[in-house]
């Protein structure tokens, strides 16, 4: 083993000093990536988050705005042969929360559908077929079903926007001479599906 000279110690410490430069470059190359890569990911949640909270709120409100916007008023109530509705001597502004029950002549309606057909003489309600128990029970069958329907909707509304979800509420719109039994088997029926405040619509100016 030879000793090293002096050529061959400064030809060691230049291949020593190119290694170094070497790592320094890369070790700059490498945190500039890193500090790219980082700021790449902090920038990310802005871009791609998605709020799911704020869209469900706004659909909520279009639902709701679409089902009052639906709802019954007195106005856009027609009046017929079949179907002639009481006067009042109130002054109250008529209400437009709830389904809309119709009790007409011939026909018993709820939420725009024909559930059941009114007997001639209904002194003593519907027919029998259509109840539940018999002619002597007084809750109908279809319309049960249909307001129960109903009111599963108007419960899961009722929740979404914070107002007490224990009961619905329903708009009477009976004929003058609508039977007492044929009214309390509509407010009965309603009651057992949780329907628990009712409004009866009339016509305002009987007062002379």
């Amino acid at each position: 083993m030879q000793p090293q000279g002096p050529e061959n110690a400064g030809a060691s410490q230049g291949v020593n000093a190119a290694v170094s430069v070497q790592k320094s470059a890369g070790m700059v190359t490498y945190k500039r990536l890193l500090r790219k890569e980082i700021r790449r990911r902090a920038g990310e949640p802005e871009i791609n988050f998605l709020n799911i909270t704020a869209m469900m709120d706004m659909m909520t409100i279009i639902l709701v705005f679409l089902l009052k916007s639906m709802s019954a008023s007195s106005a856009s109530t027609p009046q017929s042969p079949d179907l002639t509705i009481p006067k009042s001597v109130l002054t109250t502004e008529a209400s437009q929360e709830g389904v809309a029950v119709l009790i007409s002549k011939s026909h018993i309606v709820i939420d725009n559908e024909s559930v059941v057909d009114v007997p001639q003489d209904a002194s003593h309600g519907v027919e029998a077929r259509f109840k539940r128990g018999g002619p002597n029970d007084l809750y109908i069958t279809k319309l049960g079903q249909v307001a129960k329907d109903w009111r599963e909707r108007d419960r899961k509304i009722r929740t979404a926007t914070g107002r007490d979800s224990s009961g619905s509420e329903a708009i009477i719109i009976a004929d003058k001479d609508t039977p007492y039994r044929l009214l309390v088997e509509v407010l009965f029926t309603l009651g057992q599906t949780e329907f628990n405040k009712y409004h009866l619509m009339v016509l305002q100016g009987a007062k002379k």
